[in-house]
């Protein structure tokens, strides 16, 4: 029978044909290996695992790869990555470890990469992902200077590639509200912010020790300049402590970076900053504590790092009344304001209630997520100049077009020196 022949018998029989989707063919929750997103992590301390977890639970991602400088941590990595895809019902697979990351930026399977590394390696992994054609999601604070994160910027613009920064607050409750509440006026017109967050950075003063089996010293430095092994800023595998590099210049911002990432990048939403930033900084006059500095925006608004009474915590000023919010509580000064339903007349926010999913989806839809690039590196260009003005102990004018200081010697540690080969700026 030809296939005239068929058709014509099979519309006289009555017979009719539909098209199957994809889902019914290939079970419930299926995902078709087209639709899928291969992921590979780069640094797998303990923030990682957070990360992994949330993630894995996006049912279009699958772990593919790994990459470390700590044999002993990416094995184990590679272990629990492979029991929680099982104990989630995702396709069997081989995920493969590195310790060189260029090499799992060398697989064509791998489509994005999530980097959890100190916040030294940053922005050379993330220019390096962006050129090789990886969708990204980096963890804050973005970037350990601020022409890091310009060059970030413009990699991810130039390479057309979906990059998350991790500043999740931005997907949670509390903040979305306060920051709806702030941007429509239920306190009024704001005059000050204060934002409570520990001390600047530091000199690291810690003494060489034994570098211990299977860790690559010289590679987890990387591209900042040399210095001895120390178990307080790469602590050992199994060691239960929080890696200490974030206090110390040259691998980490101390708590200004630390979470100033999260609780400044939260003034510059509910201020409407995002694609710009304050003109003046205005350390303490006195040695430098670990609060004091304030900056103003050209509106006059002013941004107090102090402890004002509440650990990681932003209280918001208005001439009507006052916002407190941090990751556990968002109290008003008014009656309900707190739990307000907003109307169809008020200003809304970018909605996200899952900081990893909406990566996921802006992946799909080729969009900008909740936290793009430009966004991580002007709460992060904040977080450095904050640094930068505590050392100097002076007052920086700062032009968030140019982005450029009116001091000289601030405007060089814009940048630092790359130890040995490494060059941010290659691409």
């Amino acid at each position: 029978m030809n296939r005239r022949d068929f058709i014509d018998k099979s519309l006289k029989a009555g017979l009719a044909f539909t098209i199957v989707p994809r889902s019914v063919l290939g079970g419930t929750g299926f995902i078709a290996p087209s639709d899928r997103i291969n992921l590979g992590y780069i640094g797998v301390g303990k923030q990682s695992y957070g990360l992994m977890n949330q993630l894995s639970r996006c049912k279009e991602v699958l772990v593919q790869a790994a990459c470390d400088v700590d044999a002993r941590k990416l094995n184990n990595f590679l272990s629990e990555t492979n029991k929680t895809q099982t104990d989630l019902g995702k396709p069997s697979t081989q995920i493969k470890g590195y310790e060189l990351y260029r090499e799992l930026l060398e697989r064509k399977d791998i489509d994005a990469v999530v980097i959890a590394t100190p916040d030294h390696w940053h922005a050379q992994i993330a220019v390096d992902a962006a050129k090789a054609g990886k969708e990204i999601y980096c963890e804050k604070p973005l970037a350990s200077t601020i022409d890091e994160g310009r060059a970030m910027v413009e990699a991810a613009r130039k390479y057309k590639r979906v990059f998350q920064t991790g500043s999740m607050q931005r997907s949670s409750f509390n903040f979305r509200q306060a920051v709806e509440l702030v941007r429509n006026g239920y306190i009024g017109e704001i005059k000050e912010v204060n934002v409570s967050i520990g001390e600047p950075v530091k000199q690291c003063d810690l003494p060489t020790m034994p570098v211990p089996k299977g860790l690559n010293w010289d590679m987890w430095v990387g591209p900042s300049m040399y210095r001895g092994y120390h178990p307080i800023l790469a602590p050992e595998f199994g060691d239960p402590s929080w890696a200490g590099w974030r206090w110390y210049r040259d691998f980490g911002g101390g708590y200004v970076a630390d979470w100033g990432a999260h609780m400044f990048d939260i003034v510059q939403w509910a201020l409407d900053m995002d694609s710009s930033g304050p003109i003046l900084f205005v350390p303490p006059k006195k040695t430098a504590a670990q609060n004091g500095l304030s900056y103003v925006y050209k509106s006059g608004i002013k941004v107090n790092h102090v402890l004002w009474g509440e650990h990681n915590a932003i209280q918001f000023i208005g001439t009507e009344g006052k916002i407190e919010v941090s990751r556990s509580f968002i109290r008003t000064s008014q009656d309900k304001l707190a739990s307000l339903k907003f109307s169809d007349q008020d200003k809304r926010v970018y909605f996200s209630d899952n900081h990893y999913q909406d990566w996921i989806d802006a992946i799909k839809k080729r969009s900008q997520p909740i936290c793009d690039v430009e966004i991580g590196h002007r709460t992060s260009t904040i977080c450095n100049a904050v640094n930068i003005a505590y050392e100097l102990q002076k007052d920086l004018r700062w032009n968030p077009k140019k982005e450029e200081f009116d001091h000289a010697y601030a405007n060089a540690l814009r940048s630092r020196p790359y130890r040995g080969d490494w060059d941010f700026n290659a691409f």
